[in-house]
């Protein structure tokens, strides 16, 4: 009898719609892992794989979205199929997405409750770019820059260390989500800058001579000609019981602007105060304002929880590469809250950010969470449908302003995972879902972190060999 139901089952599955003769209905949810029910998907996202954590014989999954639908059946670990997928949800944008999930149990079936989803028919970014790295703290072993195709479950190497005598690599920052146009830095035997322009790559020592340090965080303008750097003399202590394990900090931090067309770092004394630490630059969509978080210098580690860092604008003249008038948009005198990595979208409406406490490296405070800034009204807006219990920080807009990713750890507060969230053109973000993997199990089994994840409009075209030459060659210096 068994083994008529299991061929009756296969023959079914073969066909458009499955008619399951009898089912109980359970009036709950199944247990699946990942959980992305309730979630806004893009219609070019790739398949939603999962595990059912529930027991049964079989499982039968019918995916319907308006008067489409077709069947997936597994033990445990669905595979939904691309192609079907892809059509089903570019069909049917803007859409409900309904998972009717089925559970043959001995003799009988049982269905769970629908899960629910939103297809949007905003796009996403086709690429993400992120560094794999095990969350060490001074040394380091395998890691490497990835290019994920969110279509589809593609991942390949921009570059892993493998090819560069285990040096560290960190940065990675595009012009406008555009890979033609990036830059990273490699640290140790081989230091210095790697910058690609369209097929051209070359590194340059951003160290200059004032400077505290070389280059640290990144970001381009948006005629890349300038990439704005903070330079930072870094530490960090280690707690013995204490939630944040972790508290890296600034004993001076300053920011710069590169110009790439003269080879030169431009200094400028409201950037480079001695009596605050600058740091975090970003530019505005239009170049015409430069973004960055600043607090007064004060001794670290000795009074590591009373900084606090505000959020500030300053006018960018891209004749001269000065800066000027500048404002204080966020302050922590108000919030008595610390900002770091703002990052504005792409309308230029809003300033996404993480707000944390103290300090000024919120990925190990586990009361981070991200904020907007509506640059309109001037309301400060916590995400409370995207933030979680653990921190959420690393945050980066797709081209059109309708996604943000960010790393979090409330997967299993020790490894930074990528999350997808929509952002609606009310500016209000919705739940989020982790980057779906064709295996299921995927980030249960890796035991590295995704690090600065960064949508990309392309991959990056330049070969992980090509970079291998440039991070080998000699490092240009700058004119000074």
């Amino acid at each position: 009898m068994k083994y008529a139901i299991y061929l009756s089952l296969l023959l079914l599955v073969a066909c458009h719609n499955v008619s399951i003769p009898s089912y109980v209905e359970t009036n709950k949810y199944a247990i699946i892992y990942p959980g992305y029910e309730g979630t806004y998907i893009p219609y070019n996202i790739a398949p939603l794989n999962f595990r059912v954590d529930e027991e049964a014989n079989t499982f039968l999954l019918r995916l319907v979205a308006g008067k489409d639908s077709f069947e997936v059946q597994t033990k445990q670990n669905f595979d939904i199929p691309l192609k079907k997928w892809k059509k089903l949800l570019a069909t049917n944008k803007g859409q409900k997405l309904y998972l009717k999930l089925f559970a043959l149990k001995e003799n009988s079936w049982y269905k769970y409750k629908d899960i629910e989803f939103t297809i949007s028919a905003d796009a996403i970014d086709p690429y993400l770019a992120y560094r794999l790295i095990e969350p060490g703290y001074e040394v380091w072993g395998e890691m490497g820059i990835y290019q994920r195709c969110l279509e589809t479950f593609c991942e390949t190497p921009i570059l892993e260390n493998s090819l560069t005598d285990g040096s560290c690599m960190n940065c990675h920052s595009f012009r406008n989500n555009d890979p033609t146009t990036m830059t990273f830095h490699i640290r140790g035997q081989h230091a210095g800058t790697i910058f690609v322009k369209n097929d051209d790559a070359y590194k340059v020592n951003t160290k200059s001579k004032s400077a505290i340090s070389a280059g640290v965080y990144p970001r381009w303008h948006k005629d890349g000609r300038y990439v704005a750097f903070s330079n930072n003399a870094t530490s960090q202590s280690f707690w013995i019981d204490h939630p944040n394990k972790v508290e890296v900090f600034d004993v001076e931090s300053d920011i710069s602007i590169y110009d790439t067309r003269t080879n030169r770092m431009i200094a400028n004394s409201l950037l480079n105060s001695k009596g605050s630490f600058e740091t975090f630059p970003e530019w505005s969509p239009t170049g015409d304002y430069l973004y960055f978080c600043s607090a007064r210098f004060t001794n670290m580690p000795a009074n590591y929880e009373n900084i606090k860092y505000d959020l500030l604008r300053g006018a960018f003249n891209t004749e001269t590469a000065t800066v000027s008038a500048i404002d204080t948009l966020v302050s922590s005198a108000v919030t008595n809250k610390s900002v770091s990595m703002p990052r504005v979208s792409p309308d230029g409406r809003y300033v996404l950010f993480c707000m944390a406490d103290y300090g000024t490296f919120p990925i190990w405070h586990k009361e981070n969470d991200l904020y907007t800034l509506d640059l309109q009204t001037g309301d400060i807006t916590n995400l409370t449908e995207v933030n979680s219990e653990d921190s959420d920080s690393y945050h980066s807009w797709s081209s059109n302003g309708r996604w943000i990713v960010f790393a979090s750890r409330r997967m299993d507060g020790r490894y930074t995972r990528p999350y997808i969230a929509y952002f609606d053109e009310k500016g209000r973000a919705h739940k989020p879902f982790v980057v779906p993997q064709s295996n299921p199990g995927h980030y249960d089994l890796l035991l590295k972190s995704y690090n600065i994840p960064e949508f990309m409009i392309d991959k990056v075209r330049i070969s992980p060999h090509e970079l291998e030459k440039v991070v080998k060659g000699e490092a240009k210096r700058l004119v000074e």
